[in-house]
């Protein structure tokens, strides 16, 4: 309405003590200090900070974990600082593990059965892309 276009969306933060269960989508940019329980997309970058944890799905841009993912991942960029940890199945283009850094799983450098829901491009389709996956809880 006066100009801004939805790329420039704003920060979310979720702040420590809040959980949220089901799906959620971010427009911009998301900053993770509580919990997330579900399936995720995000059209641009999520960090996960120290006491943040997202368990579920998760498709972004960039995700820079400094507390704990866990479940399965697409994104183009991973970063695990030396207090993050991902567990799970992550199909990403790159990643970085900092010292300190845990990575539990398997990474598959290109989609798979996975992520058989990516159109040709390997860009996002939301409506589909967790379709037929189901978010397994312990």
């Amino acid at each position: 309405m006066f100009g801004k276009s939805k790329k420039n969306a704003e920060i979310t933060y979720i702040a420590a003590g809040c959980t949220i269960t089901g799906e959620t989508e971010f427009i911009g940019n998301a900053l993770i200090g509580g919990t997330i329980f579900g399936k995720v997309v995000a059209e641009q970058n999520v960090t996960i900070e120290p006491k943040g944890l997202i368990d579920g799905q998760l498709a972004c841009q960039e995700l820079k974990v400094s507390g704990i993912f866990k479940g399965k991942l697409q994104c183009e960029r991973l970063i695990i600082t030396s207090s993050g940890t991902v567990e799970g199945e992550v199909a990403s283009k790159t990643m970085e593990i900092f010292e300190g850094g845990q990575f539990i799983g398997v990474r598959v450098k290109e989609e798979m059965n996975l992520l058989q829901d990516l159109n040709s491009e390997n860009k996002l389709n939301k409506n589909n892309l967790f379709e037929g996956l189901e978010l397994q809880s312990e």
